[in-house]
């Protein structure tokens, strides 16, 4: 999953505030953004909008041409994560998934006519059992995870993977020749490319560890992904627990790799839990996501790194969370999920803020 919204439902102190009673998607999304906290040393955020309002809302991906949002949701009504879009502004919120199951990992292709999402839906109408969390914090990976492909308005879906076990974690390439998505059914976690219509499917990583969390560069000749590299006890203990459908993310670090030559290069190497990269527009840059400078693991902030340098900087200072960002294609837009300015503890919701070098 893409997304570990898990990890920012559980870590941020999460799972564990008090919530909203009988609330629903469309009661707690506002039409009309409200002016976010902008924290002291975010330099590089202006004009911060917050967008949803309630819940746990996360992973919002822009369309190409940054009018729309793509998301996934979920509020006390909801038993798991269904997928969402909205217009940039916060306005016309309306569900595109199935209903079924849960979702995860959603994204827009470039000429907006489709859109593509994980689910379990196929395995039955109820959310999968959670995770047993008496072996520490573990991430389930849902043998019925899916991709599936769907019109814009998420009609005439289409399964695109039938492999057996997770398939997930599914993004375009802003060229709409590829996507890249995460599967095991190497046996291990790997990364694949694919044709839009599910064929010509290809491996592209054949490490021990997790890869996953893919994104295109803005010219589709590079990709940034999070990964891990365990090694003796390790990589023993996360054996193990991939055997059982789960994965401890707690130690990964950021790379990036030219599609052509293939060979990995690592951006991160600090030992923390670095996740969810994004490619500036510049090709020069990636920000992501990161606890590095938590003392309690639980805070995560947005962290702007230099792919020439590796020099690191921190992009945002909230106490919480900050995590999931995205550029707009023209490098002036930031989309993220926060708890900054939360009226109810553990809540996530969307944010938008432009973006100033």
């Amino acid at each position: 999953m893409k997304g570990f919204i898990a990890l920012a439902a559980l870590l941020l102190i999460a799972g564990c505030g008090q919530k909203k009673e009988e609330s629903s998607v469309s009661d707690t999304h506002h039409t009309k953004p409200v002016m976010a906290t902008i924290f002291e040393g975010e330099k590089h955020l202006a004009n911060i909008r917050q967008l949803t309002f309630g819940g746990q809302n996360a992973e919002a991906y822009f369309s190409y041409n940054a009018d729309q949002l793509i998301f996934q949701a979920m509020t006390d009504s909801m038993k798991c994560d269904q997928i969402f879009r909205m217009n940039v502004d916060g306005s016309d919120v309306r569900m595109v998934s199935t209903g079924k199951g849960a979702t995860t990992c959603s994204f827009i292709s470039p000429d907006g006519q489709s859109i593509i999402y994980a689910s379990t839906h196929l395995g039955g109408d109820d959310c999968p059992p959670k995770p047993d969390m008496s072996r520490g914090y573990v991430w389930p990976l849902y043998d019925t995870y899916d991709i599936f492909k769907a019109n814009a308005d998420g009609s005439n879906i289409v399964r695109l993977t039938d492999a057996p076990g997770y398939d997930a974690e599914a993004v375009y390439s802003p060229l709409g020749d590829k996507i890249i998505f995460t599967s095991v059914r190497s046996g291990d976690l790997e990364l694949y490319l694919m044709n839009p219509d599910g064929s010509g499917v290809e491996q592209i990583t054949d490490w021990p560890g997790y890869d996953g969390g893919a994104f295109f560069s803005l010219d589709g000749q590079w990709i940034v992904w999070r990964a891990s590299r365990p090694e003796g006890k390790e990589l023993e203990e996360y054996q193990a627990l991939l055997a059982d459908g789960l994965i401890r993310p707690n130690k990964l670090e950021i790379y990036i790799m030219n599609l052509e030559d293939r060979k990995p290069i690592q951006l991160t190497s600090n030992g923390a839990a670095n996740f969810a990269p994004y490619f500036h527009p510049d090709g020069k840059h990636v920000l992501f996501c990161s606890n590095v400078n938590s003392e309690s693991r639980r805070d995560f902030d947005l962290y702007l790194t230099n792919i020439d340098t590796k020099e690191v900087e921190q992009v945002t200072f909230n106490e919480t969370f900050d995590g999931f960002p995205m550029f707009s294609h023209d490098g002036t837009k930031l989309v993220f999920a926060s708890n900054r300015d939360n009226t109810i503890s553990g809540e996530t919701n969307i944010f938008i803020a432009d973006w100033v070098w």
